[in-house]
């Protein structure tokens, strides 16, 4: 996805992932739909200052611990701005009351008339963990990435570390209570690291259909050219 400046084969290598999980496990395919009053990721607006909204779409495939999906997001009002899309894999093994999270995430991004997609296309590595207990989940989250930006801004070494801990707390009418506090730090690159958190409910309107309503900020309105201020954001999601 964009991150900052913008942060953030594998389809192959997500099929031979999935078809090497056990024998008995079954493959569970579900897709998503949804859209929201604007785009954020880690705290920065991902339509720029066209400030517009988002629709989005994705498929996830799971077989025993093994994950692998595919998402796909507009980036600004019109087709003239880049599409963004998303390929990810990964593992979930499980330790005792704690489920990790090993996975590898590739944020692409469509050529237009504002440039060519290998000025920005990067990936991440993940490691995560979280541990449930009651109603309650707290997680913590590590993301690294050897190029912030892609090539964006002519250079391909500023790697950066995107730090995040996390909970939910889901109630007795199913409504989830989140949040989330996270870090980036950016490896020479022309703007500084920041922090960002948010807090939000999500709510299942019927099976399958979930709204969700979130406020979003950083230490560092300014930062990203000024599209890191506080905003909330509504969305809209069905899962089938």
């Amino acid at each position: 996805m964009i991150k900052g400046a913008k942060l953030l084969g594998l389809a192959a290598a997500a099929g031979a992932i999935m078809a090497g999980g056990t024998a008995q496990a079954e493959t569970d395919v579900s897709f998503n739909v949804g859209i929201a009053t604007d785009y954020i990721f880690r705290g920065i607006d991902q339509t720029g200052y066209y400030d517009e909204g988002q629709a989005f779409g994705g498929v996830d495939a799971t077989s025993g611990s093994f994950y692998a999906g595919a998402w796909i997001s507009n980036t600004g009002p019109n087709p003239a701005q880049f599409i963004e899309y998303d390929l990810y894999a990964g593992w979930k093994p499980v330790v005792g009351p704690v489920t990790f999270d090993l996975g590898l995430i590739y944020y692409g991004y469509t050529d237009s008339d504002l440039g060519d997609e290998s000025e920005l296309s990067t990936y991440e590595l993940k490691g995560a963990a979280s541990i449930a207990t009651g109603g309650a989940t707290w997680g913590a989250a590590v993301y690294w990435t050897p190029n912030f930006s892609g090539d964006f801004d002519g250079s391909d070494d500023n790697g950066g570390f995107y730090y995040e801990a996390n909970a939910a707390y889901t109630f007795s009418n199913n409504a989830t209570l989140s949040g989330a506090i996270g870090a980036a730090e950016v490896d020479d690159y022309t703007i500084d690291s920041y922090t960002t958190w948010n807090v939000g409910v999500s709510y299942p309107i019927i099976e399958n259909l979930l709204i969700d309503a979130r406020y979003i900020d950083t230490d560092d309105d300014a930062y990203a050219f000024g599209y890191a201020g506080d905003r909330l954001i509504g969305t809209l999601k069905v899962t089938f």
